[in-house]
């Protein structure tokens, strides 16, 4: 049975591996969609709460597969998830970085450049849907998200410290009106 799962694992990261054109967030939304409405390893819920502490703890934001690995089959399980979402793209990176690193000047390595940076963008923005739709944020969510990116494009160098308190305080707001109006 543990292979099988070890196994599924391996399937199921791999191939989100050799597609993260943008990093680790441009695959959130296919790894939410395989974990769990194809597999059920694991509920809406969790995957937002595993989302939530892979973000907030230090180290690659890859580490989500971790989470589920070890949700789904303990030690073993986080140990595969993790060397299946991380060897695959790596050792394709360093592959293609030594194939065409010697030919950076011509249109068709820059014309490669520029094409997958859109599609990188894309998959980011498709997983961030996942996570806010999971979430259940409501309107203040799609307020705070909305101008927190409004004020880091104005001023990219905002304190993010600062800007996860406004955050917090808008939040803690909106919850504490209907409290307060009874």
């Amino acid at each position: 049975m543990r292979d099988d799962i070890l196994f599924a694992l391996v399937a199921v990261f791999v191939p989100f591996s050799l597609m993260s054109i943008g990093g680790g967030s441009a695959v959130i939304a296919g790894i939410q969609h395989e974990t769990v409405v194809v597999h059920n390893w694991i509920t809406p819920r969790e995957f937002v709460d595993l989302f939530a502490v892979a973000r907030a703890a230090p180290g690659p934001g890859s580490m989500l597969s971790t989470l589920i690995g070890w949700k789904v089959a303990g030690w073993p399980g986080a140990i595969v998830a993790t060397i299946a979402l991380i060897a695959p793209s790596s050792l394709l990176c360093y592959a293609t970085l030594k194939l065409t690193n010697t030919h950076r000047d011509r249109k068709w390595h820059r014309a490669m450049r520029e094409g997958l940076a859109p599609v990188g963008v894309g998959l980011v923005i498709a997983g961030c849907i996942t996570i806010f739709r999971l979430s259940g944020g409501g309107v203040m969510a799609v307020v705070v998200a909305t101008l927190s990116t409004a004020l880091l494009l104005w001023r990219p160098n905002f304190p993010v410290l600062i800007l996860l308190c406004l955050g917090a305080l808008l939040s803690a707001a909106e919850h504490l009106i209907p409290v307060m109006s009874r």
